[in-house]
């Protein structure tokens, strides 16, 4: 039976009424997303609890949970939690650990190219010169050759975060020329090993943790870790009064970030841009922190008691003839002649242009703070 004319009206109104209502209460109600739970990754230092350089990594970590709250929130553990300072890029590449905090030199074991992104050669420049160069100049390419090609592991790593050049160290005895250091039992890390073997140094590796007491028990004769607050809260004044600062073993280096490549790469997009974004701004907040803090921590060495002296002259020299040998002797790997010769081409120019361009500190320096 066929609905009368003015019946099929009443319903089509009554269905446009119905729409438009509907219509409405769509576009009014609030969209409701339904909640996920951030991605929670284990993310260990390299550093003790008490060191400077756990608080830099804390400052990473607290980023990437504030920039990505409610996406991705990683757990901070200090050295040894889960695995040996020395074990991290082994933990992160199996998947025990999904991150981790620390640098390239420890690496240096497997394969002595790992100490040339961080702890380079002294070629006159900087740390923030080295970060150019991993950057702009080619060198997170020849890392990541160096991690996925040559070395086939199953990790992701960001390099950040420039650090001054390290002090000679802390000793027992005074030095004065190279003949002082053959024979002394030294602790320091990549291809600062190789340096100093080069120039007759017994040299014993230890993680930061390690080093103090091998000084107080009388194993090693010297050692250098890295900055006045670390060395500070290591508790280096506690075993010398020598510490000898300006070096060329270590005129440069910078921290790595280590991320398992199959977790980071199953985050969102806009979650690995987040950690990336992080950890620039953690690299220029660190910087400015490290000034504040080193400058600080240098005087409060001073107060206990410590002789802060300048590495003489001659032994500044003969390390550096020593890394034109170290350099030369490495250089048959092809890989790390590769990755030399890129360095050495963006350090002549860009320090060349440092040098030509900027006017002098010291002279500035001097005409307002020196007697």
């Amino acid at each position: 039976m066929t609905e009368p004319k003015n019946g099929r009206d009443a319903s089509r109104r009554r269905f446009l009424k119905t729409a438009a209502i509907g219509g409405a209460a769509a576009v009014a109600a609030p969209s409701v997303v339904r909640a996920q739970a951030a991605v929670k990754l284990r993310f260990q230092s390299t550093w003790p609890n008490r060191d400077i350089f756990h608080e830099f990594a804390s400052d990473f970590v607290k980023r990437v949970n504030d920039m990505g709250k409610g996406r991705i929130e990683l757990e901070l553990l200090a050295a040894g939690a889960v695995v040996p300072a020395f074990q991290l890029i082994d933990a992160v590449h199996a998947g025990v650990l999904d991150g981790g905090h620390g640098v390239s030199a420890y690496w240096y074991g497997k394969n002595k190219a790992f100490s040339l992104f961080g702890t380079a050669p002294a070629f006159g420049w900087r740390a923030d010169q080295y970060l150019g160069w991993v950057r702009y100049g080619g060198g997170q390419a020849l890392y990541e050759e160096l991690i996925n090609d040559v070395m086939k592991l199953n990790v992701v790593g960001l390099q950040y975060g420039p650090m001054p050049t390290q002090p000679m160290g802390w000793f027992k005895k005074e030095l004065n020329t190279p003949a002082d250091l053959r024979g002394l039992k030294y602790r320091t890390v990549g291809l600062a090993a190789d340096l100093n073997r080069e120039m007759g140094v017994a040299v014993t590796i230890l993680p930061g943790g390690e080093i103090v007491p091998a000084i107080e028990r009388g194993l090693i004769d010297g050692a250098e870790f890295n900055n006045p607050s670390s060395d500070l809260l290591l508790g280096f004044p506690d075993v010398s009064k020598l510490y000898y600062v300006q070096s060329y073993h270590q005129a440069l280096e910078s921290f790595e970030i280590l991320f398992n490549k199959g977790r980071f790469n199953a985050l969102p997009a806009e979650v690995q841009s987040i950690i990336r974004n992080a950890s620039d701004a953690s690299s220029a907040d660190m910087s400015w922190k490290a000034q504040e803090r080193y400058s600080k921590d240098m005087e409060a060495i001073k107060a206990r008691g410590v002789r802060v002296i300048k590495t003489p002259e001659p032994i500044l020299k003969a390390q550096l003839d020593a890394w034109k040998k170290t350099i030369a002797t490495l250089s048959a790997d092809p890989f790390f002649k590769k990755v030399v010769d890129s360095q050495q081409a963006w350090a002549k120019r860009v320090v060349g242009f440092q040098l030509d361009y900027e006017v002098s500190q010291q002279m500035a320096y001097d005409a307002f703070f020196k007697a």
